[in-house]
């Protein structure tokens, strides 16, 4: 299946967190400071001038607004342009 956003949205794959410590303790999904980065797999109707990405890039996004699905087992998100505060480089 293949999703194509609509408007000046990103489809993106969440970075899934560590479990553990690199002393191996666990840590409680509870306990847990969600991350807000991803992989963009798919990008809407975005001019490069307005939001410098590419399907590849790592980015860091905020906002509650995005849309949460799920496709063959794996976790997507769906959110605004708008919601991406950086690129990850290097």
């Amino acid at each position: 299946m293949q999703i194509k956003p609509v408007g000046k949205r990103v489809l993106i794959k969440p970075v899934k967190e560590e479990e553990k410590t690199r002393g191996g303790i666990f840590i409680p999904e509870t306990a847990k400071e969600k991350k807000k980065q991803g992989i963009v797999i798919e990008i809407g109707n975005i001019d490069e001038k307005e939001t410098p990405i590419k399907k590849g890039n790592i980015i860091l996004y905020t906002g509650y607004s995005s849309e949460e699905m799920e496709i063959e087992g794996e976790k997507y998100l769906i959110l605004d342009a708008k919601d991406i505060i950086a690129k990850i480089e290097g």
